[in-house]
C-alpha cells in the first residue's frame, strides 16, 4: 500500500479537529446546507481513519494489516447503523440492508473494479485461491443464516427472529469471524500473503510514526460516530426525498463505509497485489457481519428495537448466483478481465433492482 509511511500528512491531523468542530456547530440543525457540511466532514473523517489505518497496517504487516483496516471500517460502519437505529425515525431493516449492500459491493462492486483495473495494467493477476476461498467459506453461512434463514423460521411469522434465535445466529456469526481471524493470522497465515513481493520505496514506519497514528486513528473514529448521529437524520431525508426505497439508506451507508477501503484496494491491484485487494474486499465483508451482527443485535435487544433480517426472494436469488460467481472467480488463482466485467454487471444488476424493483 502506498502510504506515507515517514509522516503522518498535515490533512490527516487537521481533518479530524475541523469534524469535531462541525459536531458541535451543526448538529441538529435542519437544512440542506447543514446536511452537505456534515456529509463532507463525515467522509473526510472517514478518509482521515482509513489512512491512519493503513499506516499501522504497513507497520504490522499483511495479514494483520487487512485485519486492521476491516476492524477500523466495521466501527465506522456500526457508528453509522447504530445512530439511525437510536434516532427519531429508526429503521428496522437497515442492518439488513446495510449488511447485504456491504457484500455485493464487496463481491462485485470493489472485487470486480480490482479485477478490472488490474487486468488492464497486468493482464493477468494471480491470488492464493487457499486465502480467497477461505473469505467465501466462512462469509457464506454468515449470509445465509443472517440473511435468508429469517425467512424460513416458523417461531415468529415474517423475516424476524426470536430474541433466543437472535442470540444464537450473532454467537454464530461472532465464532465464525473468530475462527476466521485465527487461521488467518495463525494457523494458516500463509494464505493470505500476496502471490509475490514487489519492490516499493515504502518502508515500515517507526515507532513515533505508529503511535502518531494510533491516536489520531482513535480520535478520527471518534468524530466518525459522533457525527454519524449528526447526518443520519439528513440520509434519511434525503432518500425519503427522493421518493427512493428503504434499502436506498443502507446502500448509502455501505458505501460511504467502503469508500477508502476500496482506493487502498484498488491502489493494491495496480500495483499487481491482487491478494491484498482480496483481502481487504471480502475481510470486510467478514468483518462487517461477525461484529456488527452481534453488536446491533445486543443494542436492539437493549432498546427494544425490531430488526427484520430476511431479505426477499429476489434478492436471495442475487446472493446465490453472487456467491456462484464468487466460487468460481476465485477458484482458479488467476483473475482475467472477463471475469471482472461480470463482477460489475451483477452490481449493476442489483442497483438497478433496488430502484426499479
Amino acid at each position: 500500500m502506498t502510504v506515507p509511511t515517514d509522516r503522518l500528512p498535515a490533512w490527516t491531523l487537521v481533518a479530524p479537529v475541523l469534524a469535531l468542530g462541525a459536531v458541535v456547530a451543526l448538529s441538529g440543525r435542519p437544512g440542506l446546507s447543514a446536511g452537505v457540511m456534515l456529509g463532507v466532514a463525515l467522509i473526510a473523517a472517514v478518509l482521515a481513519a482509513v489512512h491512519h489505518a493503513e499506516v499501522l497496517a504497513v507497520r504490522v504487516g499483511e495479514p494483520f494489516g487487512a485485519i486492521l483496516l476491516a476492524l477500523a471500517v466495521t466501527v465506522i460502519e456500526l457508528g453509522l447503523i447504530v445512530s439511525i437505529m437510536l434516532s427519531d425515525r429508526p429503521e428496522p431493516t437497515l442492518l439488513r440492508d446495510t449488511i447485504h449492500a456491504v457484500v455485493v459491493l464487496v463481491l462485485h462492486g470493489v472485487a470486480g473494479l480490482c479485477i478490472v483495473v488490474g487486468a488492464l495494467r497486468h493482464r493477468e493477476q494471480e491470488f492464493r485461491t487457499q486465502g480467497a476461498q477461505a473469505y467465501l467459506i466462512v462469509l457464506l453461512p454468515m449470509v445465509a443464516v443472517t440473511l435468508v434463514l429469517p425467512n424460513f423460521t416458523t417461531s415468529v411469522p415474517g423475516p424476524y427472529y426470536t430474541t433466543a434465535q437472535l442470540a444464537f445466529v450473532s454467537t454464530t456469526c461472532l465464532m465464525l469471524w473468530l475462527a476466521f481471524t485465527f487461521v488467518q493470522t495463525v494457523r494458516h497465515r500463509d494464505h493470505f500473503t500476496p502471490t509475490r513481493t514487489i519492490e516499493s520505496a515504502v518502508s515500515r514506519p517507526s515507532c513515533g510514526v505508529a503511535a502518531g497514528a494510533l491516536a489520531a486513528l482513535l480520535i478520527s473514529l471518534v468524530a466518525v460516530v459522533l457525527l454519524a448521529k449528526g447526518v443520519s437524520p439528513h440520509i434519511q431525508s434525503a432518500a425519503e426525498g427522493l421518493g427512493a426505497p428503504r434499502a436506498l439508506v443502507g446502500v448509502i451507508v455501505a458505501a460511504i463505509v467502503l469508500l477508502p477501503e476500496a482506493l487502498t484496494a484498488l491502489r493494491a491491484a495496480r500495483e499487481d497485489q491482487l491478494q491484498t485487494s482480496i483481502n481487504l474486499a471480502l475481510g470486510s465483508g467478514v468483518a462487517s457481519i461477525g461484529l456488527t451482527v452481534p453488536t446491533v443485535a445486543a443494542i436492539a435487544w437493549w432498546t427494544g428495537s425490531p430488526l427484520e433480517l430476511g431479505v426477499t426472494s429476489g434478492s436471495a436469488v442475487l446472493l446465490t448466483l453472487s456467491f456462484m460467481m464468487a466460487l468460481i472467480t476465485y477458484g482458479t488463482g488467476r483473475a482475467s478481465l472477463l471475469s471482472g466485467v461480470v463482477h460489475l454487471i451483477l452490481l449493476a444488476t442489483w442497483l438497478f433492482l433496488i430502484v426499479v424493483p
